[in-house]
């Protein structure tokens, strides 16, 4: 397997609300609701700021990581991977690549929250250097199920890809 990674062009939004609608159906389910067909009106606007990335293998776009900058933290909002590419690494590749964006950006922190009931998204976060830093309900108020809310901080100057 041969990545690249880079930016989301404007032109295959489509394709991408595609890919994070199938990679994300069988989470929304495990939280007892299904996926709105606007949950994802804000991909627009993130696609044209650049804020969107994609992990390609060949011409197929296999993963993709939608992100949120804030003033000193880059929140990585959603990440997505092909179902049947799924536990082969490439969201761990798409983690490195964004965390040395991040860096070369002068972040000093990234975040990210899932739910507690998806312990294997926890270990996997846990695995880049991601630490739980509190458990709550969902910002959106969509389900009740407790959130686990994590942050890793970045050491300027210092970039891993």
């Amino acid at each position: 397997m041969d990545l690249l990674f880079a930016v989301a062009p404007p032109a295959e939004l489509a394709e991408v609300d595609r890919l994070i609608r199938t990679a994300f159906t069988p989470y929304v389910r495990a939280l007892g609701r299904e996926i709105a067909p606007d949950a994802y009106g804000w991909f627009a606007d993130a696609i044209v700021k650049g804020d969107i990335y994609v992990a390609r293998d060949g011409a197929e776009i296999v993963g993709a990581i939608c992100t949120k900058p804030h003033e000193a933290d880059l929140e990585l909002a959603l990440i997505g991977v092909s179902p049947s590419r799924q536990k082969s690494g490439i969201a761990s590749f798409m983690i490195g690549k964004v965390e040395a964006l991040a860096r070369a950006r002068r972040m000093k922190t990234l975040s990210l929250n899932t739910a507690e009931i998806m312990e294997d998204r926890v270990r996997l976060y846990s695995r880049h250097g991601f630490a739980i830093v509190r458990r709550g309900p969902p910002e959106h108020g969509k389900d009740t199920l407790t959130r686990v809310y994590m942050s890793k901080a970045l050491e300027i100057g210092r970039a891993h890809v």
